[in-house]
C-alpha cells in the first residue's frame, strides 16, 4: 500500500480546514461587530434561523450587531466540538457553542449554550454557510424548565411574539429528531 495521501484525501483536508476557518471566522466577526467579515461567512442567498430571528445574511448582520451593541459591553461566542459530514461540495456541520456576554443592564453576566447546525456549500471554490439553525440547549435559569423548547433556554426577557417564533422553530432533541440529522438542512424562511 502506498503511504502517500492521494489527491482526493488532500482535497478533503483542505476543504475541512476551509470549513473550520469559516465557522471560526463567524465568532470573530460577531464578537468584533464586524459586519463585512460577518457577511463573508455566508453565501449571498443564505438564511440564518437564530430562533429569535430568521432572515438573510444582511438582515441577520444588522440584527445581531444592533442587539449585541444594545445589550452587551462585550461578548464571546466560543465554539467547541464540531462534526462535519462532507459530501463533495456540500457539508453539514454541528458545532457546540457557549455564549458569554457582559450585560449593560441587570445581572453582569449572560450565558447560554447550544449548537450551530449548518449547511455549508463550496461555490466557485469558496466555502460559506448556506443555511444555519441555532439551537439553544441550556441557560442558567432560575428554575428547571418544564420543557426544552427554545423560548425557555434564554435569560433574556422575551415578548410573546418572540416566544412564539422560537417555539415554532427547531427544538433540541436527544434522538434522531434533532435538527442536526436533517439532510439537507433547511432554515426557516423569514416572513
Amino acid at each position: 500500500m502506498d503511504p502517500r495521501p492521494n489527491d482526493r484525501a488532500i482535497q478533503e483536508l483542505i476543504d475541512r480546514q476551509a470549513i473550520h476557518d469559516c465557522l471560526m471566522t463567524y465568532s470573530r466577526a460577531v464578537d468584533r461587530l464586524d459586519r463585512e467579515l460577518l457577511l463573508s461567512v455566508y453565501h449571498p442567498d443564505a438564511v440564518d434561523d437564530h430562533g429569535v430571528f430568521v432572515g438573510n445574511r444582511e438582515e441577520f448582520a444588522d440584527w445581531v450587531i444592533a442587539m449585541h451593541t444594545r445589550m452587551h459591553l462585550s461578548q464571546q461566542h466560543c465554539q467547541f466540538n464540531s462534526t462535519c459530514d462532507l459530501q463533495g461540495d456540500t457539508a453539514h456541520t454541528e458545532t457546540y457553542y457557549m455564549f458569554v456576554g457582559m450585560n449593560r443592564k441587570g445581572t453582569p453576566l449572560a450565558m447560554s449554550g447550544g449548537r450551530y447546525i449548518d449547511r455549508l456549500e463550496k461555490r466557485n471554490g469558496r466555502w460559506a454557510i448556506a443555511a444555519r439553525v441555532c439551537v439553544r440547549d441550556w441557560a442558567p435559569l432560575a428554575a428547571i424548565p418544564e420543557t426544552l423548547d427554545q423560548s425557555s433556554m434564554t435569560v433574556v426577557p422575551l415578548d410573546e411574539a418572540t416566544k412564539a417564533l422560537m417555539r415554532a422553530g427547531a427544538q433540541p432533541a436527544r434522538d434522531r429528531t434533532d435538527p442536526s440529522y436533517q439532510r439537507p438542512l433547511k432554515a426557516r424562511q423569514s416572513s
